[in-house]
């Protein structure tokens, strides 16, 4: 895996919460994140990542779409209710229904498609204004 190199001043005080369903997802983008420079608190399930969130602490939440338990638009929606200023990223490795108005909600800037190029991501998370 290559690393990419971001200044620490960049990255500072830059937490994330990642949020997916697929541990091989949430090992991979958790160890290149880290490597990055981001802290990452990562979570297979939504129900814990709601009842562990503390306000104000995380720049971003990267929440996959579709998990079992719950799906990362009512995750983002009850995360909202605690916390109105962090800002997301929605992983899906699924086909869009441009008629879904969860889908309609979002900006494509803030979609992001698995699998994921680390570039990519790197990009889109340093894009997302502080």
């Amino acid at each position: 895996m290559r690393v990419l190199k971001v200044s620490a001043k960049a990255n500072a005080r830059r937490k994330i919460l990642l949020v997916d369903d697929e541990l091989d997802i949430i090992l991979s983008l958790k160890l290149f994140l880290e490597e990055n420079g981001f802290e990452v608190d990562a979570y297979d399930n939504p129900s814990s990542a709601i009842a562990d969130y503390k306000p104000g602490l995380y720049h971003l939440l990267i929440l996959d779409i579709k998990m079992p338990q719950m799906n990362g638009f009512v995750l983002y929606n009850e995360i909202r209710k605690i916390d109105d200023k962090v800002n997301v990223c929605f992983l899906t490795a699924g086909e869009i229904n441009p008629a879904d108005k969860d889908y309609q909600t979002i900006s494509d800037n803030l979609l992001l498609r698995k699998p994921i190029e680390n570039e990519v991501l790197l990009q889109a998370i340093e894009n997302i204004k502080s």
